[in-house]
């Protein structure tokens, strides 16, 4: 396996610590919570999201330094922290983000809501009717799944699932067989909804909700009949979710991944939750069983998840609170033709998603499917979703008699269970399913298909930024190129063909590939714009990304700045890099764009001279992208497409004043504040790309 370049050459203040970086990514995703200005709705949305970005942060992120903590390992990272002075720094930042995420709820979201007709009337407001009809509810819907397990030697602490709904009941009194241990738990099946809305005759208001968690709590005496309940606290436990594959032993990736996927729930806890009147004696029992410190306890003045609440977006239909509706738009080379394969003929097409419809592509594969003169279809597949008419058209094509292949990514996180699925019904019809090269996650977008026309066989290629998923691309901003340049094509069939066979990386004429050529040509690309600055000519890097981590990367950059040349970088999530710290990156510019939609694009420009290198890539400037992963980053040749690339893509974000925050030199953000007129990127794109409604 190829390994990069130790970092432990780099001096540890040149660099800010990932984790504590991305957490400051979800104190600008929480800002959109508090931001009067984003409608009502979206903002319980964004504060939906802090928590579900919160809960992979603990699995993943969290895990990995707990167990490294475990494994006695004391190596810092490239900022110098070890891991022990890690978790600590990750616990208080955490604990101050939970606190203002709450505060935000309880204080400003809530009490918005209520005004607007949207309610969660607590236990204390029931009406007589309300409280009837609850009753009547748990006793339909909810007592008859519950088991509840009282502890003692014959009942021991029942296994809880990562990110369960649990409570933990404290009882007084003799049961039948005169037992007392004093503790219970009540787990709430998946199954159960966790927001119930009211009936509309029971409620004053248009919309009014209710916790399941509140429910059991009014009623949990019902499943301990002849105790006294003293107490009864709602707990959630985190745990490592994190898969590990030996190379060595596996003889079957997909069945092994199975085994993991099983024991996936069960992993090590990591993070403990429990409502905020939990007892310390509960806390403390709950903490010694999972193992876990103080540092681990969280203790939440509502529900334990509040990635619950994302339900109430579906039943609410109230367009005032929400942002408003659009149709993604067409590129002009589209809007007039009906057939795919001469549209991409004439020209080069760039797709800029979600401003305009991902559309094109799945025609281009409904296309291929049906069309007799296609002879072969090549795709890679990361992340796709359980229900995607992308793979219902591979599934069409194989059955149609073409050679379709697919480089399924079984290890990709969270979506390994959808991709097992895929890969069944993939093979069930003949299609080729490989699993690209153990060790390495094949992370590249890429569609080959193989057309037999006048002039011979000629490839159709696209080439994205972003996943083959349709849902994500209505929510995600990503580009897409349509092409049937030969040379592209070229090197895209060399790509696959080394994901599925044998034998050594072939030398690719336009594109950069991961783990061979992408890192390095990056670091030559931004070498040489310091080399012409030093010769006093201009120097210019501007380079858009969802993380900048890698050590040699952001050294290249420093000396890049030192030596003249001006770069921009627009990072929506963590960066290591220190900007603006004189004598090492006075040159350099660090904006975080947060909005409506995901940024998600990769965006790679060099001036060069005034040849203007401009790449789209599916890898960010991170060691796992370069060296871990099989990605591309592919060229934008048409000097028109590289236009709008340069437009749409960086220029719109560097003069956004509305959703931009810039990167201080010790990893702060400071938010821009629009003076004159205003300009949010993804709102002037929405104007200009989307389909007029």
């Amino acid at each position: 396996m190829y390994t990069p370049n130790s970092s432990n050459r780099y001096p540890p203040e040149h660099f800010i610590n990932r984790e504590l970086s991305l957490l400051k990514f979800q104190r600008r995703v929480l800002a959109q919570a508090a931001d009067e200005n984003v409608p009502l709705l979206e903002r319980l949305r964004f504060l939906c999201i802090v928590s579900s970005n919160l809960d992979e942060f603990f699995e993943v992120r969290v895990s990995g330094i707990k167990e490294q903590i475990r494994t006695g390992s004391r190596i810092a990272g490239n900022d110098g922290l070890s891991p022990i002075e890690l978790l600590g720094r990750v616990s208080t930042e955490v604990h101050e983000i939970i606190g203002e995420q709450y505060a935000l709820l309880n204080d400003e979201i809530l009490p918005a809501l209520a005004v607007e007709g949207i309610v969660f009337p607590r236990r204390s407001e029931w009406t007589a009717a309300q409280q009837a009809w609850i009753a009547g509810y748990f006793e339909r819907e909810v007592m008859p799944v519950l088991t509840p397990i009282g502890l003692d030697p014959a009942h021991p602490f029942p296994r809880v699932l990562n990110k369960s709904l649990n409570f933990a009941v404290e009882l007084e009194g003799r049961d039948a067989f005169g037992r007392d241990s004093g503790f219970a738990i009540v787990q709430a099946p998946r199954a159960l909804p966790r927001v119930i809305r009211l009936p509309q005759d029971l409620c004053p208001e248009p919309f009014g909700f209710v916790f399941l968690s509140s429910v059991l709590h009014a009623h949990v005496d019902r499943l301990f009949p002849g105790m006294q309940v003293t107490g009864c606290y709602q707990f959630r436990v985190t745990r490592n979710s994190d898969l590990f594959v030996d190379e060595e032993e596996v003889k079957d990736l997909r069945v092994s991944l199975k085994g993991e996927l099983q024991q996936r729930h069960f992993g090590d806890a990591v993070r403990l939750e429990v409502a905020d009147n939990c007892s310390d004696e509960m806390a403390d029992y709950l903490l010694q069983h999972f193992r876990l410190g103080r540092e681990d306890l969280y203790r939440t003045p509502g529900i334990v998840n509040l990635v619950r609440l994302m339900q109430v977006l579906d039943w609410v239909d109230h367009a005032d609170l929400q942002y408003r509706p659009y149709t993604p738009g067409l590129p002009r080379a589209l809007e007039h033709r009906r057939e795919i394969f001469g549209a991409i003929r004439a020209q080069d097409i760039l797709l800029h998603h979600p401003f305009q419809s991902f559309a094109p592509v799945i025609e281009l594969l409904r296309a291929a499917a049906e069309d007799p003169q296609v002879l072969a279809i090549k795709m890679t597949v990361y992340r796709t979703g359980t229900d995607s008419v992308l793979m219902e058209h591979l599934l069409r094509a194989a059955q149609k008699g073409k050679e379709v292949t697919v480089v399924l990514e079984l290890m990709a996180r969270f979506d390994e269970e959808a991709n097992i699925t895929w890969a069944n019904r993939l093979e069930e019809v003949g299609v080729h399913v490989v699993y690209g090269v153990f060790g390495y996650k094949t992370h590249a977008k890429l569609l080959m298909v193989v057309r037999r026309e006048d002039e011979g066989l000629r490839r159709y290629v696209h080439m994205g930024t972003g996943n083959y998923h349709p849902r994500t691309t209505r929510f995600y901003t990503d580009f897409g190129l349509l092409t049937c340049n030969v040379e592209i094509g070229e090197d895209v069939a060399s790509v696959f063909k080394q994901l599925t066979g044998l034998g050594r990386a072939s030398e690719l004429r336009h594109l950069w590939q991961a783990p061979f050529s992408l890192q390095p040509n990056v670091v030559a690309a931004i070498r040489r714009e310091a080399e012409i600055a030093a010769q006093g000519r201009k120097g210019r890097v501007i380079a858009k990304m969802n993380a900048l981590l890698e050590p040699e990367t952001i050294e290249a950059l420093y000396e890049a700045s030192q030596a003249g040349v001006e770069v921009d970088l627009i990072v929506r999530g963590p960066c290591a890099l220190r900007p603006g710290v004189p004598g090492l990156s006075e040159n350099i510019r660090v904006r975080s764009v947060i909005g409506r939609f995901l940024e998600h694009h990769r965006i790679f420009y060099f001036h060069a001279d005034g040849e203007d290198h401009t790449y789209l890539s599916s890898a960010d400037w991170m060691d796992r992208n370069f060296f871990r992963r099989i990605e591309i980053a592919f060229p934008v040749l048409d000097p028109r497409l590289k236009r709008r690339v340069m437009k749409e893509g960086l220029r719109a974000y560097l003069g956004d004043n509305c959703q931009a925050w810039e990167m201080q030199s010790d990893g702060s953000y400071k938010r821009k504040s629009p003076r004159g007129t205003r300009r949010a990127a993804q709102l002037i794109l929405l104007n200009e790309l989307a389909a007029r409604t």
